[in-house]
């Protein structure tokens, strides 16, 4: 028996509704950090590149993950003369952090490009069934009465 009934389109409703509640649950961080990307897109080049590099200077324990991360020394150019976590330090063989900090963050606002086009999708086929639903007769309802 396909899907085509009343009933059908009801459940459908419910099952996206707990997907959606599921979905909220699971990817807040991901919408609060679409948000301050989004705020960050909003600010031209040279005003994101002085963000970057005061976050950069403000926190020492953020400068050593980083590094560790992206096997990078450095902010804008490297300096062997300092102290560095990377991998690459030792070798003299390291590139500096603020290249591959922005190139991430284009790579993370991909991702949560991807995520908006989901919901979007999911926003479209939930008004669809909203829309079947709705012009829809109850089979145990009175026949002649409309919803």
């Amino acid at each position: 028996m396909g899907c085509a009934g009343f009933t059908c389109s009801k459940h459908s409703l419910g099952a996206l509704n707990i997907l959606y509640v599921y979905m909220i649950v699971l990817f807040m961080v991901f919408i609060v950090q679409f948000s301050v990307s989004s705020a960050c897109l909003a600010i031209n080049k040279e005003q994101q590149e002085h963000l970057l590099e005061v976050g950069w200077n403000n926190s020492q324990s953020t400068q050593r993950d980083v590094e560790k991360s992206f096997n990078c020394c450095g902010f804008r150019q490297v300096e062997y003369n300092s102290t560095c976590d990377a991998a690459c330090y030792p070798n003299n063989s390291c590139s500096p952090c603020a290249e591959q900090i922005q190139a991430h963050a284009g790579q993370v606002l991909r991702y949560v490009g991807g995520l908006g086009l989901f919901f979007s999708f999911t926003e479209m086929l939930g008004v669809w069934f909203t829309y079947r639903y709705r012009n829809q007769k109850d089979p145990r309802a009175n026949p002649s009465a409309f919803l």
